[in-house]
């Protein structure tokens, strides 16, 4: 199907509309689920000892969703991908939700396996903005669903408590209120996506191919990697993702308990608060800066940003001000690379593994920082906070060099693969 100039610029600005309504209360199912599932996991357990293990299966739920999703998508369009995501992470809410009253640590952990799938979504609708954007645009595109997404990230939590009374009032136990919630979220999220997203935008991009085989995706994930490789730009848009992810990961999950150490655990909310509007709060300045200055030289400053976040943070020791400011760089960092690695994944492959180097893409940064989320304690515990913050330095100096290497070699990729 042809378009005309106004009409693909009209169904993208109806595409962005649906998708930002989605990621609110996508983002609002998420953030509800991850405010109490450490908490419900200690009721169960009675102890805090394996507590961080249900919201670990979350986040390898998201992983392994992910490269499903996109085959889904390649297959039959970015509706039925994302539906299908919303739907199953709901499923995962209801699950966790009767663990929960059936005091079940087993249920809970498989619960929130599948609740991952709707995080998995969250994750993807920002590639579903690139697919009618104008070349000049997608970063934009990209930046104002992860911008939107502040709305639910904020709102989930602060209903938290409102969701719990109204569950305890039922007679359901402490802490399913807010999962059960996070599954209507999610319910909504795949409502609005069902309804909404029509035209669907990999259709009418011609991103679609029925003919894919319906193996197993995991099969191609190895052969996926192996072709994105081939391109330097695509190489360099993997590793923002993944360093990006991983370091504000990393870092991000052992702050309090690092405050808490030297007497300001009191500060760590407004600390990770502080964080995550570095996240979200200047995404759509962060993807106009990306459309205009090129998303390389954009990956180099949000790789500078991310060590001068971690250094900080090392700098601090007891000093409670300097943390503020490492961590809202650490997530003014993050953003940086996750907008600008994002677009650039999308324009540096050829149209044929788009959609699978996406999915990819996502299994990769959440699975990585699964482990960063977990090894992080063992770190700290052993060699302590600062070290932990060292080794994120690292790897964001190691993408600032790695963007500078991209930039010769881009010069030498054939031209379809940056098209």
């Amino acid at each position: 199907m042809t378009l005309t100039a106004p009409d693909r610029e009209h169904l993208q600005r109806r595409t962005l509309t649906t998708l930002m309504a989605g990621q609110v209360v996508g983002y609002a199912a998420q953030a509800s689920a991850v405010a109490v599932v450490a908490l419900l996991a200690s009721d169960l357990l009675g102890s805090d000892n394996a507590a961080g293990l249900p919201a670990a299966m979350s986040t390898l739920g998201a992983a392994v969703f992910a490269p499903l999703i996109a085959r889904r998508a390649l297959r039959g369009g970015r509706r039925k991908a994302l539906w299908f995501g919303f739907a199953i992470g709901a499923c995962g809410g209801l699950v966790a939700g009767l663990a929960g009253q059936s005091r079940s640590l087993l249920l809970l952990v498989a619960g929130m396996f599948l609740f991952g799938a709707g995080q998995a979504s969250n994750l993807q609708s920002r590639f579903a903005a690139t697919d009618l954007a104008a070349p000049e645009r997608k970063a934009r595109a990209i930046s104002l669903v992860v911008w939107v997404a502040t709305l639910g990230a904020v709102s989930g939590p602060a209903l938290v408590a409102l969701e719990d009374r109204w569950g305890t009032s039922l007679g359901l136990a402490p802490y399913v209120g807010p999962m059960l919630f996070g599954a209507v979220f999610f319910t909504v999220a795949a409502a609005v996506i069902a309804r909404f997203l029509r035209p669907d935008p990999l259709v009418l991009a011609g991103g679609v191919d029925p003919a894919v085989r319906p193996g197993h995706p995991f099969t191609d994930v190895g052969r996926t990697v192996r072709a994105v490789w081939r391109y330097p730009r695509a190489r360099l848009a993997l590793s923002a993702l993944i360093v990006s992810q991983v370091a504000m990961v990393g870092v991000m999950t052992m702050t309090p308990l690092h405050m808490k150490d030297h007497g300001h655990a009191e500060l760590s909310g407004l600390v990770i608060s502080l964080h995550v509007l570095g996240m979200f709060g200047l995404s759509p300045v962060i993807g106009t800066l990306a459309d205009r200055y090129g998303r390389i030289n954009m990956i180099r400053l949000g790789g500078l940003i991310l060590a001068l976040g971690t250094m900080a943070a090392v700098i601090a020791g007891y000093q409670p001000g300097l943390i503020f400011v490492g961590l809202f760089l650490l997530g003014l960092g993050w953003s940086i690379g996750v907008i600008s690695g994002s677009a650039l994944l999308t324009e540096s492959v050829p149209a044929e593994i788009r959609v699978g180097a996406q999915g990819t893409g996502d299994l990769l940064m959440t699975g990585l920082s699964a482990v960063a989320a977990f090894g992080s304690g063992f770190v700290k515990e052993s060699v302590g906070y600062h070290w932990l913050a060292n080794l994120a330095t690292t790897f964001a100096v190691l993408l600032v060099v790695a963007a500078i290497v991209a930039t010769r070699l881009s010069k030498e990729e054939p031209a379809h693969a940056i098209a």
